[in-house]
């Protein structure tokens, strides 16, 4: 997969006229893991003419991605009656889904929404339901690419996600097992039952030669990322991440999208529907540029040297 240059298909452009709707304040509803990022909504938002408290006021449920307070935290949102909702991720997007709501929603972090039928089709989403989606499925041989090519002698893989409802790890299995196969992998092992399966499985690999990791797209795994980087550097696993937080965190590999990018991207949306676009009528988003970034600190750790080629090819090398 190339990196090109990542268009979004949108200009985020300051308006220098008011937000419309000024007869009422308009009610954005967002489920989110964690406010860091989110806070981008504001950010946008205010860029674009709303004036928080004035004309739009966000009301914020943070999860950290359990799947059991998204469900809590989903109905909370949906009893005030919000103009729009605001869902980050995988575990916010089915929370929101197992409630029934036909809320306008824009989705920020979710792989896989066709085939999840939260939409009909990028191109006309069809409902009441459009975003941006980070990584399409053939990432997932990407990934183990990247790990054999950093730890050649690799033969077990562990996919890191939380096997709970709502999480859209499927998407990625069958690229994985393709280029897994066609690698040399002997065995790749998931999680089962809840998220306490992700310790469980990371700790059976480290008594097991030559094994590594792919943690793919979760919300529990990027809002712990300092605590699972921790125990992944502890056991001594090899480990391909999907974001470049876990490389910041001490993470070996990270490949994937700008998540800054994309949630300004849907907090543009958020806008839009706000003035009144269907999103049905918006298409979803995808990026076209991914990151990779090397982490030489835990490459030293593990004993492992980088290759040169792939070290050429990285956008960053944590020295």
């Amino acid at each position: 997969m190339k990196r090109r240059e990542f268009v979004l298909g949108f200009a985020i452009l300051a308006h220098t006229g008011r937000a419309s709707g000024k007869d009422r304040v308009r009610r954005v509803g967002a489920l989110v893991t964690e406010l860091a990022g989110e806070k981008l909504l504001e950010t946008v938002l205010t860029s674009l003419g709303w004036r928080l408290g004035q004309d739009v006021q966000i009301d914020y449920r943070v999860t950290g991605g359990d799947t059991d307070r998204s469900r809590r935290a989903a109905r909370e949102l949906l009893a005030l009656k919000p103009d729009v909702l605001f869902a980050a991720t995988n575990t916010s997007m089915a929370a929101l889904r197992a409630e029934g709501s036909v809320v306008p929603t824009v989705f920020a972090m979710v792989s896989d929404p066709l085939g999840m039928h939260y939409v009909e089709s990028f191109a006309r989403p069809g409902r009441n339901v459009t975003g941006f989606t980070p990584f399409e499925p053939s990432l997932g041989g990407k990934w183990v690419s990247l790990l054999k090519e950093a730890a050649p002698s690799v033969k077990h893989i562990g996919l890191v996600y939380n096997p709970e409802p709502g999480n859209n790890s499927a998407a990625f299995r069958e690229s994985i097992d393709e280029i897994a196969a066609k690698s040399g992998i002997v065995s790749v092992e998931a999680p089962v039952g809840d998220s306490s399966g992700i310790d469980r499985l990371i700790l059976a690999l480290r008594d097991m030669p030559n094994s590594g990791l792919i943690f793919l797209p979760d919300a529990i795994t990027s809002t712990q990322r300092e605590r699972y980087v921790g125990l992944v550097t502890q056991c001594r696993l090899p480990a391909v991440y999907s974001l470049r937080l876990f490389c910041d965190a001490g993470g070996l590999i990270s490949y994937g999208p700008d998540v800054k990018k994309m949630y300004m991207g849907a907090a543009s949306y958020v806008d839009r529907i706000l003035r009144g676009a269907d999103p049905a009528e918006i298409p979803v988003q995808a990026p076209t540029e991914f990151e990779l970034i090397l982490n030489q600190r835990a490459a030293h750790h593990l004993g492992l040297q980088l290759p040169a080629t792939l070290l050429a090819r990285a956008d960053e090398v944590i020295e």
